[in-house]
């Protein structure tokens, strides 16, 4: 077997999925710098798979998350998908020492170039799904995103969103928010809100407009229930 064949061979044990047509794997892993009439750039198939990418992990979102509003999913949705992403899943997978880059982009650091890694993972996405099908490039985002979906949750959470979920979670009403005490001049306003689900003592937050008071009332809520840690 020759050097290369086994180069793409693991390749595809990283990836966790056989490529039936091992040529499309070579093109989403060839860079216009290194491109030619018979040797295609990953361009195309980075296109494609960007369009997968987004339905499969905004299908991972909706179903993780049935009752989370739709701009919250966005804001999730962009976090996965960005390029910094991407790039973090292309570096998991070793992929930048693979990259078929031309001697001027190789020599300026381009299989460490955030954009090129990105590309080039969702390029990989756009070879399986042409050559596997749907279910195939799912799968491989399900097993690469999953865990970051999961990390990028815990890490963003909005709090009003978090305690929202966790009420829904047990067939609660939705918290009720009303404010208890505003306080200073009109140029700086503090107010005092109470959060209120019924089987809680609810909660008091402070804030410079009623949205943060809401947004503290909500965590210190959270805390009291045991679901977040209690700021340093």
């Amino acid at each position: 077997m020759s050097p290369r064949i086994d180069r793409l061979n693991d390749v595809m044990v990283r990836l966790g999925y056989r490529f039936a047509d091992p040529k499309l794997l070579v093109e989403a892993l060839t860079h216009s710098s290194a491109a030619g009439p018979s040797k295609p750039s990953y361009e195309r198939l980075e296109f494609l798979g960007d369009r997968v990418l987004g339905l499969s992990v905004a299908d991972m979102l909706t179903v993780a998350f049935p009752n989370v509003p739709e701009g919250e999913l966005s804001r999730r949705l962009t976090a996965l998908v960005r390029s910094e992403t991407c790039a973090d899943v292309a570096n998991e997978l070793g992929l930048g020492a693979e990259l078929r880059l031309g001697p001027g982009e190789s020599q300026s650091g381009g299989r460490r170039k955030e954009t090129i890694l990105g590309d080039a993972a969702e390029a990989v996405i756009g070879a399986i799904y042409r050559d596997g099908g749907p279910a195939a490039a799912a799968a491989f985002v399900e097993r690469f995103w999953r865990p970051r979906l999961e990390r990028t949750v815990a890490a963003h959470r909005d709090p009003k969103s978090e305690l929202q979920e966790w009420a829904q979670g047990r067939g609660l009403p939705l918290p009720n928010y009303r404010e208890v005490a505003r306080s200073g001049p009109d140029h700086e306003p503090e107010f005092i809100l109470m959060v209120e689900v019924p089987g809680t003592d609810g909660a008091e937050g402070r804030g410079r407009s009623k949205r943060l008071a809401e947004q503290a009332a909500a965590e210190a809520l959270l805390v009291q229930l045991g679901q977040r840690s209690p700021r340093a």
